[in-house]
This record gives C-alpha cells, sequence and structure tokens, in this order.
C-alpha cells in the first residue's frame, strides 16, 4: 500500500546519528526503439535557444556528424531563423518556435539547454521573463529530460560568480552576487538553474552537465547587443569614438565561439556532471581591448570613457584547470585572430566594405 512516507523512504536513507542522506535514483531508460536491431542509432539533440548566436554555431557542429538529429526550439527574442537559415529543410533538422516557459513534448536522447537572454540590454529590458526562463524554462526541460531519459546541459554564466572576491574564479568558488539589483534576474536566475540541475540530479537521478561559460565573442552575435566586444566592434566598422566604461582597467577573457562549442560537446560527452569553466583565461582590461579593435580595424577612431552600469564585476578570468583535466579541453583562438573573423561578419552584416589599402 503507497503511503506519504514512501516517496522519502526511497529517496532517503537514515544514517546512525539520525541524519538523512539523499539517495540518488538510476536515470528512466529510453524509449524501447533504441533497442531495436532496425533502429539506426542516430542522437535525437534538442538545441534550446539556438536561433542565437552560440545556440546556432553549436547546431551547424552538431549537425556536422551524420549520426545526429537536431531539433531547435527558440522564440526568436534574442535569436533569428537566419542564423540557421543553411540547415532549415535538411532531414534531419527541425526548428521550433517555442518559450520554453512553456512546456514541451519531444523525444529525445540530448538536452542542451541555452535559451536564455545574456545581454544586460535584453535582460534589464524584460527582467520578470528573463527570470522566468532561467526558472520556469529550466524546470520544463529538467521535466522533459525526466519524461524521456535524456542527458542535459545547462549553459550556466560567469556571471554566478558575481563580481569575485576569488581571481581567478574557480568552480568551488560560490560568488559575491547582488540578489536585487538590475543584473540579478541573470546572475541569480542562473544560480536558481544551477540549483534546480543537480536536485533533479540528486533526487531523480538524471544525468546533467553544467557548463559555466565565460564571455564569447564571434560571428552572429548581435550587433547591437550592448557587450564590449560587439559594441567596439560595430563602433570602429561605423567610425564613430569606442566607448569604454570608467575606469576602464576592469578585465574580462574573451573565448571565440568554435572554443567554446568544442567545450561545450566535450563537456556532454563526459561522465562529468560539472560545473565546468569554459572559457578563454586571456585577460584583458577594457582600454586594452578597445586599442585592439582601435589597431586592428579603425585606427583613426578616438576612445571615449563613459559612465559604468550598476554591479558591474571589477575582474573576470576563469581557472580552466578541470576543463584541461577532466575534458582535454582549452581554447585554441587568440584574440587578435579571432577579432578579424568577427569584424568580416560584422561588416557584412552592416554593409560597410573594409577599405582597401593603397
Amino acid at each position: 500500500m503507497y503511503t506519504a512516507s514512501s516517496d522519502t523512504e526511497a529517496m532517503a536513507k537514515e544514517t546512525a546519528n539520525g541524519e538523512l542522506h539523499a539517495v540518488t535514483r538510476p536515470p528512466p531508460t529510453p524509449s524501447p526503439l533504441r533497442f531495436s536491431k532496425f533502429f539506426q542509432a542516430n542522437l535525437r539533440i534538442l538545441v534550446t535557444g539556438g536561433a542565437g548566436f552560440i545556440g546556432s554555431h553549436l547546431v551547424d557542429k552538431l549537425m556536422e556528424n551524420e549520426k545526429n538529429e537536431v531539433i531547435v526550439v527558440d522564440n526568436y527574442f534574442t535569436g533569428s531563423k537566419d542564423n540557421l537559415r543553411k540547415w532549415i529543410g535538411h532531414p534531419r533538422f527541425e526548428l521550433i518556435r517555442h518559450d520554453v516557459t512553456e512546456p514541451l513534448l519531444v523525444e529525445v536522447d540530448q538536452i542542451y539547454h541555452l535559451a536564455c537572454p545574456a545581454s544586460p540590454i535584453f535582460y534589464k529590458y524584460n527582467p520578470v521573463k528573463t527570470i522566468k526562463t532561467n526558472v520556469i524554462g529550466t524546470l520544463n526541460m529538467l521535466g522533459l529530460a525526466k519524461r524521456v531519459g535524456a542527458r542535459i546541459l545547462l549553459t550556466s554564466t560567469s556571471e554566478v560568480y558575481g563580481d569575485p572576491l576569488q581571481h581567478p574564479q574557480t568552480e568551488e568558488y560560490w560568488g559575491n552576487v547582488n540578489p536585487i539589483g538590475v543584473r540579478s534576474c541573470y546572475d541569480e536566475g542562473k544560480r536558481v538553474a544551477e540549483t534546480l540541475m543537480f536536485d533533479y540530479h540528486r533526487q531523480h537521478g538524471l544525468e546533467i552537465r553544467i557548463a559555466r561559460i565565460f564571455n564569447t565573442y564571434g560571428p552572429r552575435m548581435n550587433i547591437d547587443d550592448g557587450r564590449v566586444v560587439s559594441n567596439f566592434i560595430a563602433q570602429a566598422i561605423r567610425g564613430e569614438p569606442l566607448t569604454v566604461q570608467t575606469p576602464g582597467t576592469q578585465t574580462r577573457s574573451f573565448c571565440y565561439v568554435s572554443d567554446m562549442v568544442d567545450g561545450l560537446i566535450r563537456l556532454m560527452e563526459s561522465e562529468h556532471t560539472g560545473p565546468i569553466n569554459i572559457g578563454n583565461p586571456g585577460e584583458f582590461t577594457m582600454i586594452e581591448l578597445a586599442e585592439t579593435v582601435k589597431e586592428l580595424i579603425n585606427p583613426d577612431i578616438p576612445v571615449k570613457m563613459v559612465e559604468n552600469t550598476p554591479d558591474d564585476p571589477r575582474q573576470r578570468k576563469p581557472d580552466i584547470a578541470k576543463a584541461k583535466e577532466l575534458l582535454g579541453w582549452e581554447p585554441k583562438v587568440i584574440l587578435r585572430d579571432g577579432l578579424p573573423l568577427m569584424e568580416e561578419d560584422f561588416r557584412e552584416r552592416l554593409a560597410v566594405p573594409k577599405k582597401q589599402i593603397k
């Protein structure tokens, strides 16, 4: 006979001193069709936010493997169908207009959960929607993973470290985050998403992976998304002053998008839950970045200091020792090689050709 306590008994064992320890359930088995001898062993992979900047590059890489079927869901708040135009109509690709804050019923083997606005301009525009995407969206994807027995990877963020008191940031650092600031919808939303991931892992035996991704740049970034690399490149191409937020000594680390995608796939295919930092440990001040962009794109433009935004972290640099050791991953593309590739993409979209040097 079922009793109210039977679930609790199944999930916890009492130790000698009376403490309760969680017991992880084994994950549910996938569809019986997976074991059919007539079934081709394709992986069906769901990418939420797959029409976005990083998501679309991830889709490109996943589609290179002919054994993968890829389903993308996106509500196009910050993403664009244009980023996926090469795959539309492909027999192994499916695109669904869907908001992850609503339930989704699909049969998949893996879930890359990227859906969430990641630029301050977008998440401050609708902070309530941002935190709903992080919390309710993650709950919906975890519910889906639980139903179908899928492995799920969450792209968390270096913003979970807040304005860090530890430098560089290791995965063991708990962070220094303002819970009521203008960036909290994103920072705290991702922290709650990580909590949900581990609670589903412990309570339901879900296979989870958490990547804490640091600043990423490359082609297909939104041109006016307010992030520093896209801002500087767009300004340099338009011949506008490079706007550096005061004091200009704050640091960031920039990872090229192909390196980021490689890290995410390696984490998904590994046996490690994470969280694992994925980012480039090369650290640059905002002044250094502005001078590099100026040198590479338009030496004639000035650098202009502007007021800083609230809760802007003073420094950011990943400790990637875990990624190196557990995933065999480290970034390959240096900033001076990645910026020209992004410039080429921005020039094409802005219709501003590069001047020929005589």
